[in-house]
């Protein structure tokens, strides 16, 4: 696996690709990498020639300052895992790669998707990922790029950056990969003591709950039932939500609209999400 930490070498390497007419698959990571990220790679080396994995802990997509410092770390252990996985690139870049002296801020135009769920929980959170992900594909020019459905209002801002920059590539989002017991696979899980990571599986039982639970009629008393299980867990609860596939809330169901449950909660400093099609 080549790993390379420069902008402009990486352009290259991926312009000479492109004109070898190579299908390029890219999953942008912050690392810490588990099987999540890994079936993401495994997905992109079956439809693709050459397959990309970056590393980049972003800045300025965390609105707590708190939640940057503590961000796991594990860059060793992520190198070997892309081995493993196959993955034939790594970029790796410093924060001046990404954002170099002369780099211009922009603002994208999210609409309700910035005010919504993780928007309204975590202002400026989704500026800066449009941030990163435009200037990451402005480095690799790839012709599939892979994101995990775990994130899913992440996974539409995204899809409405590039229709904003007109990025040509096509968006894949992949299945939540989960553990034994439920619990959807993140980054943060690494930072639960055993104890709080008993309790952080009550979000996919939240989830499991309503999926069992929900029928035709008002959605406001299963809601409550969920959101009272998290916080019988010791879970500070920042949204318990029924949605469609577009994110339009849903406090009545008529029986046919897929549904989507959204669930983000907080054990000490340590705040998970999770959703699921529960209807």
């Amino acid at each position: 696996m080549l790993i390379c930490r420069l902008s402009n070498k990486m352009s290259a390497i991926v312009d000479s690709q492109r004109k070898m007419e190579q299908k390029i698959g890219f999953v942008p990571t912050m690392g810490a990498l588990h099987e999540g990220h890994l079936s993401l790679i495994r997905q992109s080396k079956k439809e693709n020639d050459q397959t990309i994995c970056s590393i980049f802990v972003n800045p300025t997509q965390f609105n707590n300052p708190s939640d940057f410092e503590k961000y796991p770390i594990t860059i060793e252990k992520d190198i070997m895992a892309l081995e493993e996985a196959g993955c034939d690139i790594l970029f790796l870049p410093s924060v001046t790669e990404i954002y170099p002296s002369d780099f211009k801020k922009e603002t994208y135009s999210l609409g309700t998707l910035e005010t919504i769920l993780e928007g309204k929980h975590r202002p400026g959170h989704f500026q800066g990922v449009c941030q990163v992900v435009d200037r990451l594909l402005c480095i690799i020019s790839c012709t599939n790029l892979y994101l995990g459905r775990k994130d899913y209002q992440q996974c539409m801002v995204i899809r409405q950056l590039i229709h904003l920059r007109s990025h040509p590539v096509i968006v894949h989002t992949c299945e939540t990969i989960r553990e034994k017991d439920g619990l959807a696979m993140s980054s943060r899980n690494i930072r639960l003591s055993p104890a709080e990571r008993e309790k952080a599986v009550c979000l996919v039982e939240a989830l499991r709950l309503i999926q069992k639970n929900i029928q035709a009629g008002n959605l406001t008393s299963l809601i409550q039932e969920a959101t009272s299980l998290l916080l019988a867990n010791g879970l500070v609860v920042d949204y318990v939500a029924l949605t469609n596939q577009q994110l339009e809330p849903l406090d009545h169901w008529d029986g046919h609209t897929p549904v989507v449950g959204l669930i983000a909660a907080s054990i000490h400093d340590i705040r998970l999400i999770d959703n699921m099609i529960v209807a």
